[in-house]
């Protein structure tokens, strides 16, 4: 798994992220004409959304659906409500544009729960692509210690090949 570290602060309580961490999935995953469907808690996404000038379902995307046309990006806390993992990544591979990502962030700790995350997504057709950990502390040169890892964040992706996905 390739991992990369994003020096972001912490989420607020009840939060599923930080401004920054917004801001980084919003300018990293998607280009001006993307649509971001927002399905975290917080108004964090919506306001790197907004700061961006990209188009977003944001919020209201919980009480009317997830929108008439696929995202380029999907951000979503975890664990979801309402749904088996496998049936929630099913609804995102419909939910996404081919090429496009889902980001999962997940509160650091349990080192089984980004393995579940990944082998149900792969089970509803989404790619692994990336491991991001978020840590309050950037890492400095020469100085070895250890991270202080908030958040998870797994980027999946609806490739352009088939992964395990039966369509209908």
């Amino acid at each position: 798994m390739p991992i990369t570290v994003w020096p972001v602060p912490a989420p607020g309580d009840g939060e599923t992220m930080s401004n920054a961490m917004g801001v980084r999935l919003v300018y990293n995953l998607t280009h001006p004409s993307g649509l971001v469907i927002d399905l975290t808690v917080g108004p964090q996404l919506a306001r790197a959304v907004i700061a961006a000038h990209r188009r977003s379902h944001l919020q209201e995307a919980r009480q009317v659906g997830w929108g008439r046309e696929p995202a380029m990006l999907i951000v979503t806390g975890w664990p979801v409500d309402d749904a088996s993992p496998v049936e929630f990544f099913r609804r995102c591979w419909a939910s996404v544009v081919p090429g496009g990502c889902v980001a999962v962030l997940l509160p650091h700790g349990d080192v089984v729960v980004p393995v579940d995350v990944v082998v149900a997504a792969r089970q509803a057709g989404l790619a692994y692509l990336q491991h991001v950990v978020a840590a309050d502390q950037p890492p400095r040169r020469g100085h070895q210690g250890l991270l202080d890892i908030h958040t998870d964040v797994l980027i999946l992706t609806r490739s352009t090949t088939p992964v395990g996905h039966v369509d209908g």
